[in-house]
């Protein structure tokens, strides 16, 4: 992989922003007095903006009753000591929204942004509000955010949220990320292939970047594996709040189609049995997809227990509707989510958990060479992180729609998205991007060899590489497209033949997940 040369540190760029000190180090090698000037300048009023930068700096308070707050001064004498922290925190700690509030208080922010990734758009959003919102001030000034399609914050703004992927395209511009002198990759657990890429893009980095700040969050899975991957980084351990939970199970009978009735039926018996022992606290289901949040919501409603209010959560509703869900009202509550609520996302007001112990994970199939999202069992720390949603405001229960012993006969960890995933388009995507090679790349789990090679012979087949593996003009068309290689080629050959309109149906079909 191809990085920029390490610079010599220039004391005249001391106090500069970090992204203009390339500029201002090209400016600095000319020699006429009339260059001198304007470069001096140009230092000039990049250490005004950052002396701006400093006097907006908040001071941030912190809730005593986040179990987080107990460990701030580890984590800030830590943070000074060492470039790299990782951070484990149970759900409902307060790590996602202290921690970026910890840097301000540490100075951080001031000559680069802090960034803080999260892994799915409604969390990065919903988090920059309430982190704005703690530190008193309107979204998009202090703390701003961007997601796919949508984007809220001054340039001069101190903390940026934004999904994994934003931070990973931001390489092809920003081979050293100059933008952040500090960043925080949230939930690190879920080893999403963005995650797994950042991950071993930062490791390459970090010693070219001795000023960046890395902290690592994870639940409390597996920290050892990220504090070995860079160079056994110190890790912090933060509980989580703590009422008790009851956990009772409550297998369904059924299966296939009959399953899918009984699940309905199981969810409504659990509502009337919480409703029941607490007539008052909101309740958080688990589902798999969209398809049974709506038939689940349906069926609640004919159902329709007094007072009740259905809100659906899922990551492709509509930002208005995602936001509902944040004001609680005089109406007992039960939110329909998939996934996307089992990490960073709190949903106010939850006292109860039905978890349906599913949901759809991307799986390649190798007998049709193609990715899907088959509804599976979770994984029982997957099902312990739901579990971790109720308990939090009072004493909760947590019904499992699935027996103990399906529960302890489950694999403890979801497995990461790098070995189950087909690499043709990894491959692609990681020239695209610069990030080198991928037998070469420091992952955290290295792929299989074999599947390695089966993807190079595949985007060679298509013509995307040539005999040296680098990418082609038809390579670079491809890598633009969201799209599997092949199907991408198909709507390239088909431009070619004067049958897009045609193609498009059929790839749009081919590309559907479910």
């Amino acid at each position: 992989m191809t990085t920029p040369a390490n610079h010599v540190r220039d004391p005249r760029l001391e106090g500069t922003l970090l992204r203009d000190r390339p500029r201002l180090r090209r400016a600095g090698r000319a020699r006429d007095s009339a260059t001198d000037t304007r470069l001096e300048e140009a230092i000039a009023a990049s250490r005004a903006r950052v002396d701006s930068r400093r006097a907006r700096l908040p001071r941030p308070t912190f809730p005593d009753t986040l179990p987080i707050t107990a460990h701030l001064d580890d984590i800030a004498n830590a943070m000074e000591r060492h470039q790299v922290l990782v951070i484990a925190g149970a759900t409902g700690s307060g790590k996602t929204t202290q921690l970026p509030k910890l840097c301000l208080a540490q100075g951080r922010g001031v000559h680069g942004q802090i960034g803080h990734t999260q892994p799915r758009r409604l969390a990065a959003r919903s988090v920059a509000a309430r982190v704005a919102e703690e530190l008193d001030t309107p979204l998009g000034e202090l703390v701003g955010y961007r997601v796919r399609f949508s984007e809220r914050g001054h340039p001069d703004a101190l903390v940026r949220l934004m999904t994994d992927g934003i931070l990973l395209n931001e390489l092809q511009r920003d081979r050293l990320l100059l933008r952040y002198d500090t960043l925080i990759i949230d939930e690190a657990h879920e080893r999403s292939l963005n995650i797994d890429f950042l991950l071993g893009y930062l490791k390459r980095l970090l010693p070219r970047r001795p000023e960046l700040k890395l902290i690592v969050t994870s639940a409390t899975i597996d920290t050892a594996r990220f504090s070995a991957h860079f160079g056994e980084a110190p890790v912090i351990e933060v509980g989580g709040r703590g009422w008790p939970v009851e956990t009772r199970y409550r297998p369904l009978a059924g299966s296939g189609d009959e399953s899918d009735r009984d699940q309905e039926t199981a969810i409504l018996a659990a509502v009337d049995e919480l409703a029941t022992e607490d007539p008052d606290g909101d309740i958080l289901v688990f589902l798999p997809g969209e398809r049974d949040i709506r038939d689940t919501a349906e069926a609640l409603r004919k159902h329709h227990p007094p007072g009740l209010e259905i809100l659906p959560l899922y990551a492709r509703l509509g930002a208005a509707e995602q936001a509902r869900i944040f004001h609680p009202g005089s109406a007992r509550r039960v939110v329909l989510a998939t996934n996307v609520a089992e990490t960073s996302l709190t949903v106010p007001g939850i006292h109860h958990v039905i978890d349906t112990g599913r949901a759809r994970i991307s799986r390649y199939g190798h007998h049709g060479n193609v990715q899907r999202l088959p509804v599976e069992p979770v994984s029982r720390a997957s099902a312990d992180q739901r579990q971790g949603r109720c308990g939090r405001l009072a004493p909760g229960i947590c019904i499992r729609l699935y027996s103990e012993e399906d529960f302890l006969a489950r694999p403890g960890f979801t497995e990461p998205e790098i070995l189950r995933t087909p690499l043709a388009a990894v491959i692609l995507q990681m020239i695209a991007h610069g990030l080198g090679h991928i037998h070469r790349f420091p992952f955290l789990d290295p792929p299989d060899p074999r599947q390695v090679r089966d993807g190079y012979r595949q985007l060679a087949a298509l013509g995307a590489l040539d005999p040296d593996h680098r990418l082609t003009p038809l390579g670079r068309h491809l890598a633009r497209f969201p799209l599997d290689p092949r199907l991408g080629r198909m709507l390239l050959a088909a431009a070619d033949s004067d049958c897009l309109r045609e193609l498009l149906v059929i790839v749009a079909a081919l590309a559907v997940q479910d």
